[in-house]
């Protein structure tokens, strides 16, 4: 959070900078607007990351109290059992045994989910330190072997981030676009499509850039106040009808 207040910091003492160095100039407005720009895409990526570890925090702790639950019920059954010795050998026993104190339920197996966290997180770091090429391969490779994790929709933006970051509007258009068409309900949806209609906007294909803000109130009616702003500033100007 440190990180974040900080960063959150540098940007409100940006502002004033930039406003008093305009000088009228649009060139200089728009680097600006970009630079900033890029640093919120980076405190999104941090906002995130903090999120999903609360989340995982959260169900470890769940499971660590089910675990003692079931434990301290069976501590409690095992005191009104009486204490004779129990007979060697007998089957019947044996299985009486087996019925009354049944193993703990297993939980999911830990190393696949912590090995896809860390291949994600690591890749995140790599944006965030300005290695766009090193992200683009962890996130390439964590959506090959988990398509289907919980962060599949995050990686599939971030994947295009990468690309936009370095101009390469190509790769970026394909991956914001296979990020709406494969993660369409996931939480970043919104943002693919939205970054969808930036890309296309920049490489000068205003008319299918239009289509897809268009899309973006039928698609996304309950999307924040700020993207629906951002979708309706890209129009007008953009030039759509």
């Amino acid at each position: 959070m440190k990180i974040l207040r900080s960063s959150l910091l540098a940007i409100a003492l940006v502002l004033p900078t930039a406003a008093g160095a305009q000088r009228a100039d649009p060139v200089y407005l728009e680097d600006r607007f970009n630079q900033l720009q890029q640093q919120l895409t980076m405190l999104t990526g941090q906002i995130e990351q903090l999120q999903y570890r609360n989340q995982q925090l959260q169900q470890q702790l769940e499971k660590m109290q089910a675990d003692y639950e079931y434990r301290l019920d069976q501590v409690e059954k095992g005191k009104g059992g009486g204490g004779g010795p129990r007979p060697a050998g007998g089957p019947a026993a044996g299985g009486a045994q087996a019925a009354a104190s049944p193993p703990p339920p297993a939980g999911p197996p830990a190393a696949a989910g912590g090995n896809a966290d860390q291949m994600y997180h690591d890749a995140m770091k790599k944006l965030q330190d300005g290695d766009n090429a090193g992200a683009e391969r962890g996130f390439r490779t964590f959506l090959q072997t988990n398509p289907k994790h919980t962060l599949a929709g995050n990686a599939q933006y971030w994947l295009g981030e990468s690309y936009y970051a370095r101009k390469d509007y190509q790769n970026a258009m394909t991956a914001f676009a296979e990020g709406y068409k494969n993660y369409k309900t996931s939480p970043k949806g919104p943002d693919n499509l939205l970054k969808l209609g930036l890309t296309l906007a920049v490489m000068g294909r205003k008319a299918d850039a239009c289509q897809i803000f268009s899309k973006f109130s039928q698609d996304y009616p309950r999307a924040p106040d700020l993207q629906k702003r951002r979708v309706d500033q890209e129009r007008q100007k953009n030039g759509c009808g």
